[in-house]
């Protein structure tokens, strides 16, 4: 371990240098040193420990005042690299991360091929089937449509048939009605050539009676 090198004081023949701000000088110094392992009272520092106290020193600190200034930087430096760790990550970490990520996406994707085909094959097969109970209804419907058709057909000549018989029916009633009116008819005229014939014969009786009466009177008359 280094040891720590005491400074003499200041002779009064040395011009005292203007003191700075010991942060701005520390920050300085660090800046201008790469860090080192270099430790101080037995603790693990990231710079040199022993160079930045003599600096301090050199630069009109006294030795209290470097120690404490070390000490402080040393607590700061410490602790802000104990955050940067806690944030980082091992590289096999990354790279075990790395390998989970991939072997998952590589699981996934196959699990999402193997939904795909399977959804694919589902699919196929569902369509398929409705392809064949498409088939089978239109056939079925077709059958159904046919009968329908035939047996309104049937009816309708059924109907017809029974439309030309009830038509011939009634052609015949039609027939006999008019034969029964020309027979009235023809009764008719008889009796009302009958009745005319008696009333002739009637009107020639009374015109012959009333000829034969006129006659008589001019005969008694005359």
């Amino acid at each position: 371990m280094p040891s720590i090198q005491h400074s003499r004081p200041p002779s009064s023949s040395t011009p005292i240098r203007q003191r700075s701000n010991p942060l701005r000088l520390a920050f300085r110094i660090l800046s201008q040193k790469p860090f080192s392992t270099t430790s101080y009272l037995f603790r693990d520092h990231h710079f040199d420990t022993l160079k930045l106290v003599q600096r301090l020193q050199d630069e009109g600190f006294s030795e209290e005042q470097s120690k404490a200034m070390m000490l402080v930087l040393s607590d700061v430096i410490e602790e802000s690299i104990q955050n940067l760790t806690r944030t980082m990550v091992l590289r096999e970490d990354a790279d075990r991360s790395t390998y989970t990520q991939k072997v998952d996406f590589t699981k996934l994707r196959s699990e999402l091929l193997a939904l795909d085909t399977s959804d694919t094959s589902v699919t196929l097969a569902s369509h398929e089937r409705l392809s064949n109970d498409i088939a089978k209804l239109s056939s079925r419907l077709r059958d159904e449509v046919g009968r329908a058709q035939s047996s309104v057909r049937l009816d309708l000549n059924l109907e017809k048939g029974r439309i030309r018989e009830e038509a011939k029916g009634q052609e015949l009633k039609i027939k006999e009605t008019e034969t029964r009116i020309e027979q009235e008819v023809a009764g008719l005229r008889e009796r009302v050539a009958g009745v005319k014939f008696s009333t002739l014969q009637w009107l020639v009786g009374v015109c012959t009676g009333a000829a034969a009466i006129v006659l008589g009177a001019w005969r008694l008359l005359m």
